[in-house]
């Protein structure tokens, strides 16, 4: 395999050594044998990755570099809103239930329609109790409540 002189083996050691993310540092482990002679076929077990993965990171280094190694931005699930839509969601759960939200304390399922109705997004109860934890929010515990409990007893 071709590898452009980006760098040199001895600063391709250096940038596995320093490097935090395995991944990343497996990239290189790549570019580094196949600067050295090595073929796909032989380092793909030695990086742990397939033959076709290993050509593609050298390609990719022959394209950018050392910079063409690093994850790429756009992967994973994007955010359910964006940093304006937080913002108002905050504003909007710190304003507390509205009259014509019909409850006196708003809960997840509240919020689900809050996001659902007002912004657009529908997302299940986890990511929505997951949306709140994220924004500082803390799910409401109601107290706990005996099934004998004499409420005229308790006033007396």
């Amino acid at each position: 395999m071709h590898v452009e002189p980006h760098h040199t083996a001895h600063e391709l050691r250096r940038f596995i050594r320093a490097e935090p993310h395995a991944r990343v540092a497996r990239r290189i482990q790549a570019v580094l044998g196949a600067l050295e002679g090595e073929t796909a076929k032989a380092l793909a077990p030695r990086v742990q990755m397939s033959e076709r993965a290993v050509r593609d990171c050298v390609a990719r280094f022959n394209r950018a570099g050392r910079a063409g190694l690093d994850e790429q931005p756009g992967r994973g699930r994007k955010k359910a809103l964006t940093d304006d839509q937080e913002e108002q969601l905050k504003a909007r759960l710190r304003a507390g239930a509205t009259p014509d939200d019909g409850v006196c304390t708003l809960r997840g399922e509240d919020v689900r329609r809050i996001l659902h109705e007002e912004f657009g997004v529908v997302r299940g109860l986890q990511a929505t109790d997951n949306l709140l934890h994220k924004l500082g929010f803390s799910v409401l515990q109601p107290r706990p409540q005996h099934p004998d409990a004499d409420p005229a007893a308790q006033e007396a």
